[in-house]
């Protein structure tokens, strides 16, 4: 029934008790209709009236969880602003894990030089931070750190359980040890050319794949600045992936040539089974094919939910030896191998051996999957542990998520492990993500506020979280947004005591 053209709508006001009025979002009217079943049932779309004595029409306003938020004072920020920057913007973990790994590395530099020190050893010093740079980014590495760090029980001091959550910062050593390797190999390529000059052991092809070596890592490292690597990601990957294979080939002959030159009246098979570089790059070598040898074309069954995303359902036990998903993990999927790969949330699907993917569109990938979804997908690896994961070591929880964010953090939600609560922002949500996710996002947290950025605009997204951790008394926050929100909610958090956790952008 149409809204009658001589009704307007009504000034609304607190209760009595009240004197203070308040803004409401555009109004559903509905007239009031007693022999309608779904007439006393509410929510934040639909306004339900009651004819009082007096009047035919009037309505009755549900109390959204947001209501007065922007009225309500948030505190000031801990600490004076320089000092504050300096340890949630400058000093993070990630950059602290770096500068120790870094300052490590360039204080063994110093003695060394200082001392003296061949090319054979600085070989061995270059192998063995290229070896702790590439297991730092190995699936089963990371997920073996994020089970230790975050076995640590609720019931432990917060203090402690903050610094372990920060295990999603493990980046920064593998960041700390790739930019030390590069300088060692640049130290390395120096002392061979001065050994070279003056006649010593080190041979010319030792040195001309050392030099080779020299400009592939540069170039990687380059192209891994954050500005360069945000811009064109898809070229950071392939630089990444086929320079890093190509340097790896050289470093392998690198290894060999180094050791036959220093190897003395032993034989060089003798000389390689007793040198510690060769077993490194054995291990390097394994680890970074052993994703590439778990590499599945696996069929999925594709339920568009609207033009802007798709929920992609998998069965795991296609791969054959894989473990189940856990909620906090992630899935690297393709449909070009060799060229590009995307991270998505596992969604594990309760009482079945499926779980699911939720792809939102987000660039030319992602939009031309969800127009022609596939019928199968590649797979590569294992599901690897993300921030998300952070969330079980926690009594109570508020997540936080805007548009696709949904997706990572859905699974958190329906495990129930902990009381939680979810703040979950975007436009259209019920239209883009269907009624289906939705339904069991509400059944997960029927207190759950979903916000539509179409109808009520967008929010101060500081002070609403910040409302909604105090309502819920929340012990922390995790986020899933893009990166400027990511970092402004976390930092808002964090620089009022309250913790939060967020994806720091680091690959």
């Amino acid at each position: 029934m149409s809204t009658p053209a001589s009704w307007n709508p009504p000034v609304f006001y607190q209760p009595s008790n009240s004197e203070e009025t308040f803004s409401i979002p555009p109004l559903v009217y509905r007239p009031y209709n007693p022999e309608s079943p779904s007439w006393s049932k509410t929510s934040v779309d639909t306004i339900v009236g009651t004819p009082p004595a007096k009047s035919e029409t009037s309505i009755v306003l549900e109390k959204l969880p947001w209501d007065g938020y922007l009225e309500e004072d948030i505190p000031d920020k801990t600490q004076g602003k320089v000092m504050r920057d300096l340890r949630h913007l400058v000093f993070t973990i990630y950059h602290r894990l770096f500068g120790v790994v870094f300052i490590t590395n360039m204080a063994i530099l110093i003695a060394l030089l200082a001392y003296g020190v061949n090319s054979q050893r600085l070989g061995l010093i270059t192998v063995a931070n290229i070896f702790v740079a590439i297991m730092m980014r190995q699936d089963y590495v990371v997920n073996a750190f994020f089970f230790v760090f975050t076995s640590v029980p609720p019931s432990w001091p917060l203090w402690f359980r903050l610094l372990m959550a920060k295990v999603y910062h493990l980046g920064g050593i593998h960041s700390g040890a790739a930019v030390s390797a590069t300088l060692w190999l640049g130290v390395l390529a120096g002392q061979g050319t001065r050994e070279l000059a003056r006649g010593g052991e080190i041979s010319v092809a030792t040195v001309e794949i050392t030099w080779i070596i020299l400009m592939f890592l540069v170039g990687i490292i380059v192209f891994a600045v954050p500005a360069l690597r945000s811009k064109s990601h898809d070229t950071f990957e392939r630089v990444h992936r086929f320079m890093g294979w190509t340097a790896t080939a050289l470093v392998w002959a690198q290894v060999i040539s180094l050791t036959n030159d220093w190897k003395g009246d032993a034989s060089l098979g003798y000389a390689l089974v007793h040198s510690a570089p060769m077993w490194l790059m054995f291990i390097i070598t394994g680890s970074l094919i052993l994703p590439w040898a778990r590499l599945r074309k696996v069929p999925v069954r594709a339920v568009v939910l609207s033009d802007h995303a798709v929920r992609l359902f998998v069965n795991y036990k296609v791969f054959g030896f894989h473990p189940r998903p856990v909620p906090g993990s992630f899935s690297r999927v393709s449909l070009d191998p060799l060229n590009e790969w995307h991270a998505f949330a596992n969604v594990p699907v309760p009482g079945t051996d499926e779980f699911s993917l939720v792809v939102s569109q987000a660039g030319d990938w992602t939009k031309e999957l969800i127009r022609n979804p596939p019928k199968e997908i590649y797979f590569r690896g294992t599901p690897v542990a993300g921030v998300l994961r952070v969330n079980i070591m926690f009594r109570r929880v508020l997540f936080v998520a805007t548009g696709s964010g949904i997706g990572p953090i859905a699974p958190c939600l329906f495990e129930k492990r902990q009381p939680s609560r979810l703040l979950w922002t975007g436009a259209n949500i019920v239209k883009t993500f269907g009624t289906d996710l939705v339904d069991a996002v509400k059944e997960a947290d029927p207190d759950a506020c979903i916000y539509d950025t179409r109808v009520h605009g967008r929010p101060d997204m500081v002070k609403l979280t910040y409302k909604m951790v105090k309502d819920f008394d929340a012990e922390a926050v995790v986020i899933i947004s893009n990166e400027p929100l990511t970092k402004k909610v976390v930092y808002g958090m964090m620089s009022r005591g309250i913790p939060a956790f967020g994806a720091i952008w680091d690959s």
